[in-house]
């Protein structure tokens, strides 16, 4: 049953679309697994979509890719030797704190006006 609306059978709107056969064949297997219609299945899809597409995701999102990208490569540059790598958990939360506090520094800096 359709969750958007409980009087769904008089507010649906009908609409005809193409779809290639593979898909029809994954619809109907979607639609016997979860034992609703492939309409339905269909109507999921879409309220799904619309759920990932307007959820907040943070403009800053590339630029945090980014960042986790160098930090990987300056931790493999820093440790690549032909020794196995020995974990000090010690070393990793004071260089873990110093990173935190540089950035607090940075970027909350009082303002001198």
């Amino acid at each position: 049953m359709y969750k958007g609306d409980i009087t769904m059978t008089t507010n649906l709107i009908r609409k005809q679309i193409y779809i290639h056969p593979i898909q029809q064949a994954k619809l109907r297997i979607l639609a016997k697994r979860r034992g609703v219609s492939e309409a339905e299945v269909i109507r999921q899809a879409i309220d799904h979509e619309a759920e990932i597409v307007s959820s907040p995701v943070s403009m800053d999102s590339h630029t945090a890719l980014e960042e986790l990208l160098q930090a990987a490569a300056e931790r493999r540059a820093k440790y690549s030797t032909d020794e196995p790598y020995h974990f000090n958990r010690e070393e990793i939360y004071e260089e873990r704190e110093n990173k935190i506090i540089t950035h607090l520094k940075e970027h909350h800096a009082p303002n001198s006006d």
